[in-house]
C-alpha cells in the first residue's frame, strides 16, 4: 500500500500486520471523525480533516523517525477509541468546559478490546497490553511541554509549508526522545504552536461553537434522540439522526452555528459560567553545546511569548 500523505509525502506500508490494521473497521471509523470536533458545516474556523489522516500521519512520522514497529502500531491506534465529534466528548460526558479534554484516554482500553484489534494483533504476535501502555512509546506520547508525534502531527497539518518542511528537517530521534537539533526551528515551532492554540484551538469563537454544538448534543441525550452507544459509531451516523430532531432548542443552535460568523459577547448573570479551552503549548528541549536543554531555558523571548499566551487562555469565556 502506498500512502501520499499531504505533510510527509508519498510512503509504502509493506508490513501484514500495519495493511491489515490500515484496513480494519475501526481504523477506518476515523476517516468520518473531525479532528477539531466539529464537522466544517457547523465549524468555519479552518478546514476540518480527519482523526484517521492524523492517526496515519503519526504512524508515518514515527516511522520516520527510526521508530519501532510496535511504536508505529501504537502511534497508528492511538486515537481509535477517540468517540464522534472528537473532543467535543470531553463536553458531552466530562469536564471538557474546564480545560480537560482527555476522555478518550480513560476509556481506550475497554474500547479497543471490544473492537476487531485484539485478534489483529494476536495474529501478528503483538503484544495488545504493550500496544494500549502508551507509556512504553517515548516518541509517540508525552506530557505537555515535551515534543511526542502526536502533538507534532495535528500542528504540522495546520502550518504553512515552508515552516513544516525545517520542522521535519530539524526534529531527530535523540535516544527514544523527540529533540529540535537547533534553537531557531524549535522557536519558530514552539511559537507558531502557541499562536495556533490561541488564534484557532482555544480562541472564543472555537469555545462558543464547542459550548454551542455540545449543549445541542446534551439535550438530544436527554430526550433519547441520542444515546451514549451511539458516540461509538461515527458522525454520519449521529448526524444521520440528530439532524432530524423537531426540537425547537436543537433546530436553533445547529441554525446559529451554520452561520460563519457568530456574535461573541461575554455573558454576567446568575446562571453565568466559565468555560476555557485545554492549553496547549509546547517548550521543546534543543541540543545546545552537547547538551539538551529546554528552548525556555534558552530563549527569553520565549517565556515571555508562553506568558502572554497563557494569561489569554486563563481569561475563557463568561457563558
Amino acid at each position: 500500500m502506498t500512502i501520499n500523505d499531504r505533510i510527509y509525502g508519498k510512503v509504502k506500508i509493506e508490513e501484514p500486520v500495519l495493511l491489515e490494521l490500515l484496513k480494519s473497521s475501526s481504523v477506518l471509523r476515523l476517516k468520518n471523525i473531525s479532528q477539531f470536533g466539529i464537522p466544517d458545516k457547523y465549524y468555519h474556523i479552518f478546514k476540518n480533516y480527519s482523526r484517521y489522516e492524523h492517526s496515519v500521519g503519526v504512524m508515518i512520522f514515527l516511522r520516520k523517525l527510526g521508530a519501532t514497529l510496535e511504536e508505529q502500531i501504537a502511534g497508528l491506534l492511538h486515537d481509535v477509541s477517540v468517540l464522534a465529534f472528537s473532543h467535543i466528548s470531553d463536553w458531552v460526558f466530562a469536564n471538557g468546559r474546564e480545560g480537560v479534554e482527555d476522555y478518550h484516554d480513560t476509556i481506550h482500553e475497554k474500547f479497543v478490546k471490544r473492537t476487531e484489534i485484539p485478534k489483529i494483533l494476536e495474529k501478528f504476535d503483538f503484544s495488545l497490553k504493550r500496544i494500549l501502555n502508551l507509556e512504553n512509546f517515548s516518541l509517540l506520547e508525552k506530557e505537555i511541554p515535551d515534543l511526542c508525534a502526536d502533538r507534532i502531527d495535528y500542528a504540522l497539518r495546520e502550518l504553512n509549508p515552508k515552516l513544516v518542511r525545517d520542522c521535519i528537517k530539524s526534529l531527530i530521534n535523540f535516544n527514544g526522545e523527540m529533540i529540535f537539533n537547533n534553537e531557531k526551528s524549535a522557536f519558530n515551532f514552539a511559537h507558531k504552536f502557541l499562536e495556533l492554540q490561541t488564534k484557532h484551538w482555544g480562541r472564543h469563537e472555537a469555545m462558543i461553537r464547542y459550548h454551542l454544538f455540545s449543549k445541542a448534543l446534551k439535550i438530544a441525550l436527554a430526550q433519547k434522540i441520542l444515546s451514549e452507544k451511539d458516540f461509538y459509531k461515527d458522525e454520519l451516523f449521529i448526524l444521520n439522526k440528530f439532524e432530524k430532531s423537531q426540537d425547537k432548542t436543537i433546530k436553533e443552535l445547529l441554525k446559529i452555528l451554520k452561520n460563519k460568523e457568530l456574535k461573541i459577547k461575554s455573558n454576567l448573570g446568575k446562571k453565568s459560567k466559565k468555560i476555557v479551552k485545554k492549553f496547549r503549548y509546547v517548550d521543546p528541549k534543543v541540543i545546545f553545546n552537547g547538551k539538551l536543554i529546554r528552548l525556555s531555558q534558552l530563549s527569553p523571548q520565549f517565556v515571555k511569548i508562553l506568558a502572554q499566551h497563557r494569561k489569554i487562555n486563563k481569561k475563557g469565556l463568561i457563558v
